[in-house]
Order: structure tokens, then C-alpha cells, then sequence
């Protein structure tokens, strides 16, 4: 066991497959909004300052500009040009088409590249059926009005929808929002000749007075009222063809090129990018909605069942007063690795304990520092303390070694940073008195809150944690005992075969392993223990990322117990439905529901209902972390720290919670990494022992 401790390696850094997948997401995500939602691009014509050139006033429909002189042209007689702005539509379109298909009519398409990109197969049916496409732009926003590098990319972008979609390049195009060339007042008439020195050829409508017979070159829609204009115009018997614009006006040009290959796959690479964004949107659309739900529903019922845990009926309760009160000798394991700064804190904690008749195994686990040291001289002075020493093997390693000198029917491990109030133990330790509870979960406080981060994980254990252990009891699926303070049958521990050396978390697997094994594990709020967090956002890291990684291991190892009967079962569909759901699918989810909402807050234009939907949740969680720290018997004025925790705790959480999934997937090994204490938890919970009850011992210096 030793040895595969020491093989254990950091897991590879999987940063890679994020850094290449999320900014793909994210990418696409704002093109999706961008061109969707026009920004930048002004969604209607301004009102024009000034008209069209002198040279332009004159000028037919169908138009190219040299500098300031202008070319233009007409239909011929009798030659009716339909031309259709917008889309392709999947019900319009084909409607339409087959109506010029029976009167062996063609017209000319102006499509927007979206939607082009959108429907590509109808792209290839209007050039199949023999009809002209020229651009309407990308998404139909008004160029006069938009920057030049907005303008750009409408076009440049329709080309290449073309490319992927139909392998063709256009010549044509059509100014968004303009009719007649006249229309083509103000910013238009720039955007107009910066379009044609590009090679474009700009195609106008004849004004209303127009006759048919003289040529004319019609603006449609392809709306039920465009299909019924057109339908108009294929019977006016004045009109003696129609055709598509290079046809009727004579330009001597093609209206499209074919492209070369690898142009055509840049333009189905912007297709399948678009068809990304659009597909997330959807998605996440979805599961922002089943998210909320799930999330203010989890709120929702942990507070019932938090009122059901204080309101049990005392006679129903394991380690209720019809029990018997335990007062045999119980052993406390402590395992230290470098625990210098707070071992002398524990131990005078253990020692000034309500609950006298103990025998405290301090298992050393190859520390460097003055561990053995204080932890000796605390054995020296106290017969109830008993140090070991192994070489480092990793915690699991370290307690079952304590197991082979346990003396006790009952056994506390503990943490060797971990203060414990005068009367933990014997509370801790009353539950057992139930045959039928194997391990007890006890109520672990942080000490050193002081600061922002040790703020926000108070917060996280009062509101998080202990929450979810009232309902765990409820319910019957604890999930973890955790190491910083719980209390086992010692024939319970030995009947599952002590500690597993299979997980990080082995806290986690041996709680699992008490519930197949038959067991029931309680939660005893009173029994209070206090214990050092993390100070830095680097140590944070490091050990909530071994906790979900060790969570992960677990719960893949005894995903047999969804399966069973009794209490495995109940444990299996519970509980590992609950850690799977909160702890692994939805904090993988959050980082693009956050995105989403910034998304429908920028682009989608619902800034106000975003805004008072994320309000609407914080306040609803203001409220239930409210209630869990009035039960812990916490004040609530930390509760002003919880909207920040949004923006930089919660995200590393979300982050620790990925790193650990992908890592479990690639099947990387994660070793047992000690967090560096300072002893302050130890400083902050001094006036737990009162100082009469402290045994004149050694502290370290």
C-alpha cells in the first residue's frame, strides 16, 4: 500500500482540452449572438442627411461605381426581374420556387449568409433551378450605419456561407434596407462604392411608376404577400419573360464563380461553427431552464427536510435519551504529517475532553518537523497518548495502522488540525448506543474566518455542507463522515476492512462502505469541532480538487449500491443520485449557464429579465443560508460576503470539479496532498477550553 502511495503521481494537465474546447463554445456562442442579434448594425435605416450623388440620380437599377462616376443598367423591354431579399426560408422558399418553377419562370435571390449558412440545401436548390443568389449581407444589417469592420465581415462572411454551402462565389449585391437607388442616401452611398470597388454589383428596385413593358426589376419578400405579388406578375400578360438580373440587363457577367476547394472548406468550417453556436444556444437554453428549476427545488427541499432533522420526534432518533448513554472508553486516531503548527492544539483539546476515558493514537506519517517531537512530549506527561510512527504511507495508510492498537468498541478520527469543544466527543460518540448506527457525522466549524476566503468557506460548511447532512440523516444516504471529526463501531470498521487506500477521499469510501456493508450513518450536529481552511486560493485548489477527485473514485467504486436492497440501496439511489447530479453535472454545467446569462444579457436584449432572475436566485439563497447559520447558531452578518462568492469562489469550484472529471476520465492517478497549517483555527477556537481545564502541557514554539 506504501509503495503505490509513493507511486502516485500529479495528474497531466489537462488545461489543453479546456483551453481548446470552452473558447470554441464561447466563440461560437458570440457569433451566434452576433449575428443573430445585429450588433453593431443598426436594425433600421437612419433617416438620410444627404441624397445620392447628381451622377447617380438617373441611374437604372443595376449599378457599379468607378470613383464618382457611375455605370448602370436596365432590363430590356418587356423583361420582368423578380428579386427576393432575405432567407432562404424552409417554408417560404420552397413554395415560392416551385411557383416560378411552373410558369418556367427565374428570378434572382438575395440571401443573407446566415441563413444561408443555416440551409444550405436550399441554397443548392435555388442555383439548381436555374435562379441568380447575390448577397443581402450576412445578417441584414443596415451598412451606412455600420463600421467598417462590421461591413467587412457581412460580406466577407456571405461568401463564404456560399462557399460551404453551394461552392460559389456572388457578384451581386443588395443594399440592406434600400429600394430604389435613391435609398441609397447618406452612409449608404459610401458603403455602396466601397462595395463596388470590391467587385461588387449593386442591384437597386425601379420605383413604383415603372411599367412592365418598359423592364423592371421588382423588390419582393418572401412573405404570403411576396407570394402573392409574384403570383401577379408571372399572369400580367405585358410581360413577356422573366429572368434573373445578369440575364434581363445584359451586364455580360455571371452572377457566380465557382470556388476553389479549400474555400469551400473554410465555408463549411463557418456553417458547422454556426450550426455550434446555434445548437448550444438551443441546448443551453434547455438546460438553463432544467438548472433553475433543479437548483431552486434543491434549496427548497434541503430546508424542509433541514426543519424535518430539528423537529424529529427525539424517541425515534438514534442516540435519543431512551438509549443509553455511552460512557465506554473511546480511542481517537489522529493522523499527522507535518503538523507541527497545530498537533499541541488537538491533543489539549483531546485531553481537556468532558469525556474522560480515552486513548489518543497519534500516528505519525513520516513527518519532518517537530511532529513526533510535541506529540511525544504530550505522552510523556498524559499515559492516555500513545504516539506511532510509519514511514509516509498517506492518511488511509496511517489510520489503519492506529486500528491495530485500538483497545476501544468505539473509535473517533479526527484531524491533527482540529480543536474540538469540551463536549464533542461524548456527544459524537452517542448515536452508537443504536445498534444499528455503524459511524456518526459531527458538525466540523471553520476557525480561521477572519479573512474574504475564510469567510466564504464558513459559509460553504454552514450552508453547504452541514445542510445537506440534515438531510442526509432525513433521507438515509449520508454520504461522507468527514475526517475531521466522526465516531465508528470499531466492528463496523473492521467489517468493511478498515480504510480503503483505493480513493483520495477515504472518508467518502468508508462511509459507502458502512451503508453496503448494512449500517446506518447519523449526522450529531452538537458535537462541534473546529478546523483550519485553507488560506491561499492555491492551497483551496489543492485540496478541494483532491476531495472531488476522491468523491469521483468513490462513488464509481461503490456504484454497485444503486442497485441493492435495505439500506445500500437507499444509500445507492439517494445519495450517489444527489452527488452525481449537484456535485458533478451541475457544477459542470455552470460555467456555460453563467455565459448564457451573460449572452441573453448582451445580445438577446433581456438584460432587465436576466438581471432580476440572477437577483432573484441570490436572494433566495441569501434566505436559505440564513436559516442554515440561525440553526448552526451562527451570526449572520457574514451573510454580505455570499454575492461575492459568486464571481470568484464558485468559478474555482466549478473549475476544480472539471479539472477533477476530466482527470477521472483520462484515468490520471492523484497523491494525497497535505495542506500547509499555520495553527490559526487553533488561535481562533481558544476559548473553547477553558483555561482551568487545560493540562499544564507542552505548545509548540
Amino acid at each position: 500500500m506504501g509503495a503505490r502511495h509513493k507511486q502516485a503521481r500529479d495528474p497531466r494537465a489537462h488545461w489543453l482540452l479546456l483551453a481548446l474546447t470552452l473558447p470554441v463554445l464561447l466563440g461560437a456562442l458570440l457569433f451566434q449572438g452576433w449575428t443573430q442579434n445585429e450588433v453593431d448594425g443598426a436594425k433600421a435605416k437612419p433617416a438620410c442627411t444627404r441624397p445620392v450623388p447628381e451622377s447617380a440620380s438617373g441611374a437604372g437599377p443595376v449599378l457599379s461605381i468607378d470613383g464618382g462616376r457611375v455605370h448602370s443598367a436596365s432590363m430590356r423591354p418587356g423583361t420582368v426581374a423578380l428579386t427576393y431579399d432575405g432567407g432562404p426560408y424552409p417554408k417560404a422558399t420552397p413554395k415560392l420556387l416551385a411557383l416560378l418553377k411552373k410558369h418556367h419562370a427565374h428570378a434572382t435571390f438575395f440571401l443573407n449568409g446566415a441563413k444561408a449558412a443555416q440551409h444550405p440545401k436550399l441554397v443548392e436548390r435555388i442555383r439548381a433551378d436555374g435562379h441568380d443568389i447575390g448577397s443581402n449581407t450576412y445578417t441584414g444589417a443596415d451598412l451606412g450605419s455600420s463600421s467598417k469592420v462590421r461591413s467587412k465581415l457581412e460580406l466577407g462572411l456571405t461568401q463564404s456561407a456560399f462557399a460551404g454551402s453551394g461552392g460559389f462565389h456572388t457578384t451581386l449585391l443588395r443594399m440592406p434596407m434600400t429600394t430604389t437607388v435613391a435609398t441609397m442616401c447618406g452612409g449608404e452611398w459610401p458603403a455602396a462604392q466601397a462595395a463596388s470597388a470590391d467587385g461588387y454589383t449593386l442591384v437597386a428596385a425601379d420605383h413604383s411608376g415603372q411599367r412592365v413593358r418598359d423592364g423592371l426589376v421588382r423588390q419582393l419578400s418572401q412573405t404570403s404577400l411576396g407570394y402573392r405579388e409574384t403570383q401577379k406578375l408571372l399572369a400580367n400578360p405585358q410581360a413577356t419573360n422573366f429572368a434573373t438580373i445578369t440575364e434581363g440587363a445584359q451586364t455580360n457577367q455571371r452572377a457566380t464563380s465557382e470556388v476553389a476547394a479549400p474555400v469551400r472548406w473554410l465555408g463549411q468550417g463557418l456553417i458547422w461553427f454556426q450550426t455550434l453556436g446555434r445548437s448550444f444556444v438551443s441546448a443551453i437554453s434547455w438546460v438553463l431552464l432544467a438548472a433553475a428549476g433543479l437548483g431552486v427545488l434543491r434549496l427548497f427541499v434541503l430546508v424542509l427536510f433541514a426543519r424535518a432533522h430539528v423537529r424529529r420526534l427525539e424517541r425515534f432518533r438514534p442516540g435519543s435519551p431512551w438509549l443509553r448513554e455511552i460512557r465506554d472508553p473511546v480511542t481517537v486516531l489522529v493522523p499527522a504529517y507535518n503538523e507541527e503548527a497545530g498537533i499541541g492544539a488537538t491533543l489539549r483539546s483531546l485531553l481537556a475532553s468532558t469525556h474522560q476515558p480515552m486513548q489518543i493514537i497519534v500516528i505519525d506519517d513520516g513527518s519532518s518537523d517537530r511532529t513526533v517531537q510535541i506529540a511525544s512530549e504530550y505522552a510523556a506527561r498524559d499515559a492516555r497518548v500513545q504516539v506511532l510512527c510509519q514511514p509516509n504511507s498517506g492518511k488511509a495508510a496511517a489510520l489503519n495502522h492506529g486500528l491495530k492498537y485500538t483497545r476501544c468498541p468505539y473509535v473517533v478520527m479526527i484531524d491533527s488540525d482540529t480543536v474540538f469543544e469540551a463536549d464533542a466527543i461524548q456527544r459524537l460518540i452517542q448515536p452508537l448506543a443504536h445498534p444499528a448506527v455503524g459511524a456518526v457525522s459531527g458538525n466540523t466549524k471553520v476557525g480561521n474566518r477572519k479573512r474574504l476566503l475564510g469567510r466564504w468557506q464558513h459559509l460553504e460548511y454552514v450552508f453547504g455542507f452541514n445542510l445537506d447532512r440534515r438531510m442526509f440523516e432525513v433521507l438515509e444516504c449520508m454520504t461522507t463522515v468527514p475526517g475531521a471529526i466522526g465516531a465508528f463501531r470499531l466492528d463496523a470498521l473492521m467489517g468493511v476492512g478498515g480504510l480503503s487506500e483505493d480513493t483520495l477521499a477515504e472518508d467518502t469510501d468508508l462511509t459507502m462502505a458502512l451503508w453496503r456493508a448494512g449500517w446506518r450513518v447519523v449526522y450529531e450536529e452538537t458535537a462541534i469541532a473546529w478546523t483550519e481552511v485553507p488560506t491561499s486560493l492555491r492551497q483551496l485548489w489543492r485540496q478541494r480538487y483532491r476531495w472531488c477527485y476522491g468523491t469521483l473514485q468513490a462513488m464509481w467504486k461503490h456504484r454497485g449500491a444503486v442497485l441493492e436492497v435495505g439500506p445500500a440501496g437507499r444509500f445507492g439511489r439517494r445519495g450517489l443520485s444527489y452527488l452525481f447530479l449537484f456535485q458533478v453535472v451541475l457544477p459542470l454545467l455552470a460555467p456555460m449557464i453563467d455565459v448564457f446569462m451573460f449572452y441573453s444579457a448582451v445580445f438577446a436584449g433581456d438584460t432587465v429579465t436576466s438581471v432580476v432572475a440572477w437577483l432573484g436566485f441570490l436572494g433566495l439563497q441569501m434566505v436559505v443560508a440564513a436559516y442554515a447559520l440561525k440553526l448552526d447558531g451562527e451570526r449572520r452578518r457574514t451573510l454580505w460576503s455570499l454575492p461575492l462568492q459568486l464571481f470568484v469562489y464558485r468559478q474555482l469550484m466549478y473549475l476544480v470539479v472539471i479539472q477533477s472529471v476530466v482527470a477521472f476520465v483520462g484515468g490520471s492517478r492523484l497523491k494525497w496532498q497535505r495542506m500547509h497549517r499555520s495553527g490559526t483555527a487553533a488561535a481562533a477556537a481558544q476559548h473553547i477550553v477553558r483555561p482551568a481545564e487545560q493540562p499544564d502541557l507542552p505548545v509548540a514554539r
